[in-house]
C-alpha cells in the first residue's frame, strides 16, 4: 500500500442515534473507520455519538449505549450520520427534525443510515433528490415521500445527502468514503480485515436477482415476475403477461406450477398482499388507500383476500400495530 499522508485534522463523523436504532448499521460504519486507522497507523477518522436528550439510547436489540452528548452544533467539515432502526416515525421528534434542518442549512453533509432516510425526508432534506432505504420500507417510503426519487441501490449519494439501505450497506458506504479520502488500496485492506470479499458500489442493488431469490433460472419466468413486481397498483392480467413473453396463458400456468407450485394469479396475489401488509405496518395510510395501492378496488374483496392470507383482517392488523 502506498504511504498515506496523515491529515492535519482527522475526518470527524458525528453519529446521531435514534431510539431503537439498528446496531449493525452503527457497528459496520464505526468498525470500518476504526480498521482504517489501524491499518494506516494514524488517526484518519474520529467519531462521537449524540442523540435527542443525551444520556443513553437503546438499539433495536435492547442494548443501551452511552451518548457523548445531546443534539448540538456539528462542525462545518464534519459528516453527520443519522442512524435509524425500528419504528423510525416515532423516533422523528420535533426537536430532532428542527435540529437536523438547522444543521443542514449550515451546509454539512448529512447521511441517513438504515431507515433514517425517512428522517431526512421528513425534515425535507431529500425533496427532489435521489435516495434509498431498506427494500422492506420501499413501498411505504414511496407513498409518504413522492418528491424523493427512490432507488434500490445499497447506498445513494446525491450532493451532500447520503442514504443507505441498512444491514451491511454501511460497510460499502464506509469503504467508499475511505477510498475517496485515502485511496482504493486502504479501502481494500479494510475490506480484507472485515472478511468482506465483494465491495458493492452505489450502482449495486439491495436484493438478490429474481432467479437467485426464487431458486430458478428461467428467463421468461423472471421477466413475468419482474413485470408483476413493477405493476402492483395496476395488476396485469395473466393473458397479457403471457403474451408479453411469447407464451400462451396455459403455458404460463404450467411454468408457474412447475417451478413455484402456484398459479400466476396466486403468486401475483401474494405479492400484492405482501405490499399491503408492509403499508399497513409501516404507514398511517387509510385502509382504502392501502387497498388501492395494492391493486384492490373493492375494500371487501381486499379484506377477504387479506384474511385468507394472514388470518386476520386489515383493520385488526392495523390495530395490532397500534398496540
Amino acid at each position: 500500500m502506498a504511504q498515506i499522508e496523515t491529515p492535519s485534522k482527522p475526518h470527524h463523523v458525528v453519529f446521531a442515534l435514534l431510539d431503537k436504532f439498528t446496531l449493525i448499521s452503527l457497528a459496520s460504519a464505526v468498525d470500518a473507520l476504526r480498521i482504517a486507522n489501524r491499518m494506516a497507523g494514524a488517526k484518519l477518522y474520529t467519531w462521537e455519538l449524540m442523540g435527542d436528550g443525551g444520556g443513553t439510547v437503546s438499539c433495536s436489540a435492547g442494548t443501551s449505549f452511552v451518548l457523548d452528548r445531546d443534539l448540538g452544533e456539528v462542525g462545518r467539515d464534519d459528516m453527520l450520520m443519522i442512524v435509524g432502526g425500528v419504528d423510525v416515525a416515532r423516533a422523528n421528534t420535533k426537536r430532532l427534525l428542527s435540529w437536523l434542518r438547522r444543521e443542514a442549512r449550515r451546509g454539512i453533509t448529512v447521511a441517513g443510515l438504515s431507515t433514517a432516510a425517512h428522517t431526512l425526508a421528513e425534515a425535507g432534506l431529500l425533496d427532489g433528490k435521489r435516495a434509498t432505504t431498506h427494500w422492506e420500507n420501499h413501498d411505504s417510503f414511496a407513498e409518504d415521500y413522492p418528491d424523493v426519487e427512490l432507488t434500490k441501490a445499497v447506498f445513494t449519494i446525491d450532493g451532500k445527502r447520503i442514504t443507505t439501505a441498512g444491514g451491511t450497506a454501511e460497510v460499502d458506504l464506509a469503504l467508499h468514503l475511505i477510498a475517496r479520502d485515502y485511496g482504493e488500496d486502504l479501502a481494500a485492506l479494510v475490506a480484507d480485515q472485515m472478511i468482506y470479499s465483494s465491495i458493492r458500489t452505489d450502482r449495486d442493488t439491495q436484493r438478490l436477482s429474481i432467479p437467485t431469490r426464487i431458486g430458478v433460472r428461467h428467463p421468461r419466468l423472471s421477466q413475468v415476475i419482474r413485470e408483476m413486481e413493477q405493476n402492483i397498483e395496476d395488476p396485469i392480467s395473466p393473458s397479457i403477461l403471457a403474451t408479453n413473453v411469447g407464451m400462451s396463458t396455459r403455458q404460463l400456468e404450467r411454468l408457474f406450477r412447475r417451478y413455484l407450485d402456484r398459479s400466476p394469479k396466486r403468486y401475483y396475489m401474494d405479492l400484492r398482499l405482501e405490499k399491503a401488509r408492509n403499508l399497513l405496518m409501516q404507514t398511517d395510510m387509510s385502509i382504502i388507500n392501502v387497498a388501492l395501492a395494492s391493486g384492490f378496488t373493492s375494500p371487501s374483496h381486499f379484506s377477504k383476500c387479506y384474511r385468507a392470507r394472514y388470518g386476520t383482517t386489515p383493520y385488526r392488523e392495523r390495530g395490532a400495530k397500534a398496540d
